[in-house]
C-alpha cells in the first residue's frame, strides 16, 4: 500500500510546502502553515483521481477555442425567486457557477437556501443535501415556514462520493450543500472541517458544477472574527462569494457580495427576518430612515452607495467632554481611523478643537459604510453634536473629505440627489463636482469646495 503523503498548506493564502515554517513565504503570515494529508493513488473510477481532474472548469478535450466564437447563450441566468438574492448575485444563478455563502450562526443562511431551494422546486430539479440536521428537523422548518414542499428532493448525507453518484443519475439543476464543513472524502484521512477536507471537497464539487451546468451553493461556517473558515483556496475556487449579516438584537440581515465573477462586488441586499422566515426589503432606505418626531443635535442623513443603488442612511454623532487624559474615539458602522483623521481636519481647516471630548458616531440601522462619501456627513454631525444645534430634517449630505480641506466629488452623485429627492428631502450639500446642471424640483443643492464653505452652509 502506498504511504501517505503529507504537505502544508497556509490556510490564509493556499499556498503549499513540503515541510514546516513558521511564516509563510507569499503572504508573510506567521504560524499559519497546517499539515494536510494527501490523498493516495485513488481507486478506479473515483472522482477525485487524475482523470477526474482533466477538464477542471468544464469540457474534458484540449482543443483551443477563438474567444471571441464563444456562445455566450450557454448561459442563461435564471432567477432565485428572490430580487434582493439576484441582485446581489448580479441578476441570477448562472449554470455551472459555484456560490458561497457564508455567516454568523442564527443569521439565517439556511432558512434562506430552504426558501429558495422550495420555490425554486416549483420550476427546476433542486436537490437540498444536508449535514447537519436530519430530514424531519428541515421539514418542520419548512412546515412552520409555509413553504411549498412539494418537488423539493432533499437528502442527509456527508459523504461527498455518494453525493456526486447520486447527482450525476439525478441531473439536478441547482445543488445546495449546507454546509462545506460537514462533508469529507473517503480518500483524505483528516476530519470532515479540516483544511485538507473542506480543500477537497470543494474542489470535487465545483468540478462538477463545472462539466456538468449544476448551480451549486454551498454554506459556509465563519470564525469568530467573521472570516469563513477554512483555507483561504476555498474563496478562490468559487465563483460568488456573499455573507449574511445581522446583529442578534436586529431583525434585519444585510447580504453582501464580496466575490462575484457574474456582477459587481459589495452590492447588497436587505431581508427582514420575520416569523414566516427572511423577507425582501424592497425599499432599504425607508429603515434606516425612521426618525423620531423632534430633530436632535449631532443627527444627519447622508446618502451612500451600495453595489448598483443608493442609500439614505442616517449617522448620529454624540461629543461629551472627557475627563479621561485620551478621549475616546468610538465608531460603529464606520472606520474609527478614518473618524480619528476627520477630526484632525476639522481642528486645522475648521477651526474647531475636539481634544478634550469623547467622540461617538453610529450609522444607524446596524449598516456598515465602506465608501468615503460619509466623510462630509460625519464631520457635519460632529459640529451639530459639539455646537448642540439641530441640523435641518430635510436636508441631505454626501461627500469626501481630504486632507487639505478640500470637498472630493464621490461616483453616482447625480443619482444620489435623485434619491434624495424621492424621499422628500429638499436641501443638499455636495462637492462642486457632482452638482448637477439642472436641480431635480423642489430640491436645493448647495455646492462646496472646501470644509469651511460647507460649515457656513449650516
Amino acid at each position: 500500500m502506498a504511504k501517505a503523503k503529507s504537505a502544508f498548506v497556509c490556510t490564509e493564502c493556499g499556498a503549499e510546502y513540503s515541510k514546516w515554517q513558521g511564516q509563510c513565504s507569499s503572504c508573510r503570515e506567521w504560524n499559519t502553515l497546517t499539515e494536510i494529508r494527501l490523498s493516495s493513488a485513488s481507486r478506479p473510477g473515483s472522482s477525485t483521481g487524475s482523470t477526474a481532474r482533466q477538464g477542471y472548469a468544464g469540457g474534458a478535450g484540449v482543443a483551443l477555442t477563438d474567444l471571441s466564437k464563444v456562445d455566450l447563450s450557454e448561459l442563461p441566468r435564471f432567477s432565485t425567486t428572490y430580487d434582493e438574492f439576484d441582485r446581489v448575485l448580479g441578476g441570477g444563478l448562472v449554470p455551472g457557477g459555484a456560490v458561497l455563502l457564508g455567516g454568523d450562526p442564527g443569521a439565517g443562511k439556511s432558512t434562506l437556501l430552504l426558501q429558495t431551494a422550495c420555490h425554486l422546486a416549483q420550476q427546476h430539479r433542486v436537490i437540498y443535501v444536508t449535514g447537519e440536521e436530519s430530514l424531519s428537523q428541515v421539514a418542520m422548518r419548512a412546515n412552520r415556514l409555509s413553504l411549498p414542499t412539494q418537488g423539493l428532493s432533499m437528502l442527509a448525507e456527508t459523504s461527498v462520493e455518494t453525493i456526486l453518484g447520486m447527482a450525476e443519475r439525478e441531473k439536478p439543476a441547482v445543488l445546495i450543500i449546507d454546509s462545506i464543513q460537514t462533508m469529507h472524502l473517503e480518500d483524505v484521512s483528516s476530519a470532515p472541517g479540516g483544511v485538507a477536507q473542506v480543500r477537497e471537497s470543494a474542489a470535487a464539487l465545483t468540478r462538477f458544477a463545472k462539466q456538468t451546468g449544476t448551480v451549486l451553493m454551498l454554506v459556509g461556517h465563519v470564525t469568530k472574527d467573521g472570516a469563513l473558515a477554512g483555507p483561504r483556496v476555498l474563496e478562490h475556487m468559487i465563483d460568488a462569494s456573499l455573507l449574511l449579516e445581522g446583529s442578534s438584537d436586529s431583525r434585519f440581515r444585510t447580504l453582501r457580495g464580496q466575490k462575484n465573477r457574474f456582477g459587481a462586488v459589495n452590492e447588497l441586499g436587505v431581508f427582514a427576518m420575520l416569523e414566516q422566515g427572511l423577507r425582501e426589503v424592497k425599499n432599504p432606505s425607508a429603515i434606516f430612515l425612521s426618525r423620531g418626531e423632534e430633530m436632535a443635535p449631532g443627527s444627519l442623513v447622508m446618502v451612500v452607495w451600495e453595489g448598483t443603488r443608493p442609500l439614505l442612511v442616517e449617522v448620529q454623532a454624540l461629543l461629551d467632554e472627557s475627563a479621561l487624559g485620551n478621549p475616546r474615539r468610538v465608531a460603529v458602522g464606520f472606520d474609527a481611523q478614518r473618524l480619528a483623521m476627520l477630526l484632525a481636519v476639522l481642528h486645522r481647516h475648521g477651526g474647531l478643537f475636539t481634544g478634550d471630548q469623547d467622540v461617538f458616531v453610529n450609522v444607524v440601522g446596524g449598516m456598515k459604510v465602506l465608501e468615503t462619501s460619509a466623510d462630509l456627513a460625519v464631520l457635519l454631525a460632529v459640529v451639530s453634536s459639539l455646537q448642540n444645534r439641530s441640523l435641518p430634517r430635510e436636508l441631505v449630505v454626501f461627500g469626501e473629505v481630504g486632507l487639505s480641506g478640500e470637498i472630493r466629488p464621490v461616483p453616482s452623485g447625480q443619482e444620489r440627489i435623485v434619491e434624495a429627492s424621492k424621499h422628500g428631502f429638499t436641501r443638499a450639500i455636495v462637492p462642486r463636482g457632482n452638482a448637477p446642471k439642472k436641480s431635480p424640483a423642489g430640491m436645493e443643492v448647495i455646492a462646496v469646495d472646501r470644509l469651511s464653505e460647507a460649515l457656513e452652509a449650516i
